[in-house]
């Protein structure tokens, strides 16, 4: 069902993600499919502090509101829902189930709020929901945080992500690839972490790629982490530029690079939103399947194991899984299909 625009003629939207990085970059389509179809209306984002830097100069958004969610105290409840009341919101999209935002919500007295699944919280408070159905079938999580503007009757037209610079942001990029790049070099970045989340290769692994890759002289190779682990520190003539950068810094280094090798990660989504080449190791298990978390709107690659593999010698949970054996995922055959696909993207 449709807004009522005869009764409400300017709406007020907050969209709440308060969860990891690739998380928040995955529903930036929301506001600007909110906005395609109401110009005029007011979009919100309700972020946690360290994700904040995804939604800045998004021309989609009219304020960005940052998420206490290191304060339990009643006193931090009332505030934040005084604050939020005080924009006077006439919807709002909770695309991650929290029983304390719930409440804030409800008693910040917004009339329209949708939340995911069927937790007793939201049925306490009235909040309609969206379903996800057991991901029957499968779809794109891009593509299920959009559920909720279906709900008031928008249609999406772009599942895409989007996350924009400035001006003097894309020169930045320009002077940081200059200052590491020759004529002719394409730059790599290789990030070896994640949040722990989905399967990767190994730390001594992903050293034994940084040190083939280093052999070609066509290719600057750099470790995006900002953590890296001590195997990867240890390699001779590797560079580390995002360490100690701020995620907004770390954003304008990722839009330099013309390739990012990593596993199913925030990283990997930034470079996606930027339009920024991405070589992906995935898993066939649905919760971790590209057809749920894959890079969306950027030339990219998914690396998948045999599925005999997954069949024979998974671990069952995915965190576990670092592609080991006869899985077709290693060093060596990375290597060759990252240099194929620059060659195919030149």
């Amino acid at each position: 069902m449709g807004i009522e625009k005869s009764k409400i003629k300017q709406p007020r939207f907050l969209i709440a993600r308060i969860d990891r990085i690739g998380d928040v970059v995955l529903s930036t389509p929301l506001p600007r499919e909110i906005k395609k179809v109401y110009p005029d209306c007011f979009v919100a984002v309700l972020v946690r502090e360290y994700t904040k830097d995804i939604y800045l100069n998004n021309p989609f958004v009219d304020e960005i509101i940052l998420y206490d969610d290191k304060d339990k105290s009643f006193e931090s409840f009332i505030k934040q829902t005084q604050f939020i009341r005080s924009f006077k919101f006439t919807h709002a999209f909770m695309l991650l189930p929290d029983e304390r935002l719930n409440y804030i919500l409800f008693f910040a007295g917004i009339p329209f709020r949708v939340g995911v699944g069927h937790k007793i919280f939201q049925m306490l408070t009235f909040t309609k929901f969206v379903d996800r159905k057991k991901y029957n079938p499968l779809r794109h999580e891009a593509d299920y945080a959009l559920d909720m503007i279906r709900k008031i009757g928008i249609e999406p037209a772009s599942l895409e992500p989007e996350i924009y610079l400035t001006e003097t942001e894309r020169q930045k990029a320009v002077t940081f690839k200059k200052s590491l790049v020759g004529s002719g070099k394409k730059l790599v970045g290789i990030n070896t972490t994640s949040g722990n989340s989905a399967p990767n290769l190994s730390a001594d692994e992903y050293k034994k790629l940084i040190e083939k890759l280093l052999e070609d002289s066509n290719l600057k190779v750099i470790v995006t982490d900002k953590q890296p682990p001590d195997e990867i520190l240890n390699i001779k003539g590797i560079e580390f530029p995002f360490a100690d950068n701020t995620l907004r810094e770390a954003i304008i280094k990722f839009s330099a690079l013309d390739l990012l090798v990593s596993n199913s990660t925030g990283p990997m989504h930034i470079c996606a939103a930027l339009k920024v080449p991405t070589l992906s190791l995935f898993c066939h298990l649905t919760a971790c399947s590209p057809k749920l978390w894959g890079p969306l709107g950027n030339k990219s690659k998914i690396v998948l194991p045999k599925e005999n593999y997954c069949q024979t010698q998974c671990p069952g949970d995915p965190k576990l899984c670092r592609y080991e054996g006869d899985s077709g995922i290693n060093a060596d055959s990375i290597s060759e299909m990252i240099k194929s696909f620059l060659e195919m993207n030149q």
